[in-house]
């Protein structure tokens, strides 16, 4: 769904995309006494990449609207230079009725296809009524922008873009209204990409794509011309695109140089330098009102404390960054051990009416693995996902349960089934099975449902609560494999990143689709590509099944992985040379730290060495303390300088370091 503003059409624009930045100036919206924005200021480049992060509620998608043009400002201003032409992906769309995939996708190009029709009429005249100076002259004219708006590969455009989403050849004639919900966000997206705005607006714009999709989106949108200013809780997604982040927090836009894993490493550091000068200035503000206290009542000094009163007046506090909100306390509980073979699929064949869906597949999900299915959307994945945790039974063959196996499902449509007149504290304790004793309120504590939260009513959460609320179903017995469909779909980073290191830690067997590359990489010991029917398990990694299948050949590579001589010592060559520059990474921050930590107790020393050199006292008898004690002076305030220039010498190699990973 494309929003515009300006004059042009999105195709008018189509390589004039250098124009001035977006500027937001003094920013200021809340919803009656909730304040999102106060005094917020940021820029948009012509050839930006700007991921805009925060925690769910903090304002993102209200900006991106004001952006838009959707939403005005309460105070402040956000200038969008004029014919700029703003396309804009909202989270949800309406639904889109009437027309064929193919068609509604080629709305987009509206001035181009009314421009073909013209030409195909103006043509027919032509070949009828014969030469006409006229016609020839509107035809020539009208042919002339055909071309120059890209008019004559429009409908290859579409086709190719509608494929990269995920589109067979076969769903572009389907009428938009068969669609579901998913789909239709991928025919809005289609529409955004194919109109080529100066600056798309992307909000989640990977919820419901697969795997192969999201790699593809990101391929493109790395060669986009527009600016490109996206709303992501995808980590790999924002790593491969981003150029910049803009991060909402305290009502304020911060700015940050880099992708998202730069951003973790500057926002930590700058929280940390802060915490330090923060800590030194309560130092010295203490000495000083010491002294004021001490000698209030010296008429000797009375203008040297007044003067020390009017500077702490004056004094701009050091903020120190927030404490950052709670996440998910997540783990899962150990299983008891199970056989070797966990589930078992053996010559399982399985349809959907007259759609075969498998024929003689066999696979076994062995203790303690973790199995990740990849493969494109409509390939089979949730239904052999399903075969594998017992939604489905098989039509034919055998699934085969191994000694002492609890299986977990997770999946969309069970967020979709908890009952919306239910509390959330209700829908818990209709998961927990007789006999088993689960302490309620402390296991909702631990997915940020807390006090009254546990009171509310299924239909008031957002998508996040009940998928968190759905995750929290599965831990109410300690299954030994868990079979996850999209568990990371609507839940914000810190929640991801808490899911990851519970799954990473859990010690039972796994079987995961996702479109969470990171979350993939973090956890999974084995592919299982799954195309057309048919099953082919890659034992490794998924960098390591990447780099087969380009040496497989036969197929574009879906990302860069790095490059590696051959089987299983390619995988162990890049983790060696990741852990080195990891290695050098930690090395680098270590000696920021040290150089910060010297730095401090040097400051600290020079406060102390400044407080008796103030004290009136410390100079009767004048004797050889007071020129030892202004020479160490002298000494500390020399050391203090160097150490701030080593400093940043260390900050600026460490930066060099992480550009360069």
């Amino acid at each position: 769904m494309a929003a515009s503003s300006g004059r042009g059409s999105p195709h008018d624009s189509r390589g004039v995309y250098a124009r001035p930045v977006i500027d937001i100036q003094g920013l200021h919206k809340a919803f009656g006494d909730r304040v999102l924005f106060r005094d917020a200021s940021a820029r948009v480049g012509a050839r930006d990449r700007l991921a805009l992060v925060g925690p769910n509620g903090s304002g993102k998608t209200t900006l991106v609207e004001m952006i838009a043009g959707l939403q005005e400002p309460d105070a402040g201003e956000v200038r969008v230079p004029k014919d700029t032409v703003i396309g804009y992906l909202p989270q949800e769309t309406d639904a889109l009725r009437g027309r064929s995939v193919l068609d509604e996708v080629l709305s987009a190009g509206q001035a181009m296809t009314e421009a073909g029709h013209r030409l195909e009429v103006l043509q027919r005249e032509l070949e009828e009524g014969g030469p006409d100076e006229r016609l020839l002259a509107e035809y020539a004219h009208l042919q002339e922008r055909f071309e120059t708006l890209g008019g004559y590969s429009l409908q290859a455009e579409a086709a190719k873009i509608c494929a990269g989403l995920g589109f067979r050849e076969q769903d572009l004639g389907r009428r938009t209204e068969e669609l579901s919900g998913g789909w239709m966000m991928r025919v809005a997206l289609a529409k955004l990409l194919l109109a080529g705005p100066d600056c798309l607006l992307l909000d989640e714009p990977t919820n419901h794509l697969d795997l192969e999709s999201v790699v593809w989106l990101e391929g493109f949108l790395r060669t986009y011309e527009g600016a490109i200013v996206l709303i992501s809780h995808d980590r790999e997604l924002m790593n491969g695109l981003a150029t910049r982040v803009v991060e909402i927090e305290e009502e304020r836009l911060t700015s940050y140089a880099g992708n998202f894993d730069a951003f973790v490493e500057q926002r930590a550091l700058r929280a940390e330098r802060a915490e330090a000068a923060a800590r030194n200035q309560q130092r010295k503000i203490a000495q000083t009102e010491r002294f004021i206290e001490r000698f209030r009542a010296k008429n000797t000094l009375a203008t040297r404390v007044q003067s020390r009163i009017k500077a702490l007046e004056k004094l701009e506090r050091v903020e120190v960054p927030r404490e950052r909100r709670r996440t998910m306390g997540l783990w899962f509980p150990t299983p008891p051990r199970p056989g070797r073979a966990v589930v078992e699929l053996a010559d399982v064949g399985f349809s959907y009416g007259d759609l075969e869906v498998y024929r003689g597949l066999s696979l076994a999900v062995e203790r303690g693995r973790r199995l990740a299915l990849v493969g494109p959307n409509g390939a089979g994945k949730s239904t052999l996902l399903k075969l594998v945790a017992g939604a489905l039974e098989p039509a034919s063959g055998e699934r085969r349960l191994g000694a002492n196996a609890l299986v977990g499902y997770f999946a969309q449509h069970q967020i979709e089934a908890l009952r919306p007149g239910n509390t959330v504290l209700e829908e818990l304790e209709r998961a927990v099975p007789p006999r088993v004793e689960v302490k309620a309120r402390d296991l909702l504590g631990r997915f940020l449902f807390s006090g009254d939260d546990v009171k509310k009513k299924v239909s008031m959460l957002s998508g996040g609560e009940r998928t968190r609320l759905a995750l929290a179903r599965l831990l109410v017995r300690p299954f030994n494999l868990l079979c996850l469909d999209e568990p990371t779909n609507h839940l914000d980073i810190p929640s991801r990143d808490a899911l990851e290191e519970a799954l990473a830690a859990y010690e039972g067997a796994l079987v995961l689709i996702t479109h969470d590359r990171h979350l993939i990489r973090s956890v999974a010991d084995t592919i299982v590509e799954v195309e057309a029917g048919r099953v082919r398990v890659y034992e490794g990694d998924y960098d390591l099944y990447l780099y087969r299948k380009e040496r497989q050949g036969g197929q574009e590579r879906p990302e860069p992985a790095a490059p590696a001589k051959g089987g299983a010592s390619e995988a162990k060559e890049r983790r060696r040379a990741g852990a080195q520059q990891r290695a050098r990474l930690r090395e680098r921050r270590e000696a920021v730290r040290r150089v910060e930590a010297e730095l401090e107790r040097e400051t600290a020393e020079l406060g102390r060495l400044e407080e008796q050199l103030a004290d009136p006292g410390f100079y009767a008898g004048a004797g050889p303390e007071v020129g030892e004690t202004v020479r160490r002076h002298g000494e500390v305030r020399e050391r203090i300088a160097r150490l701030e220039a080593a400093w940043e010498r260390a900050a600026l190699e460490l930066s060099a370091l992480e550009a360069s990973g």
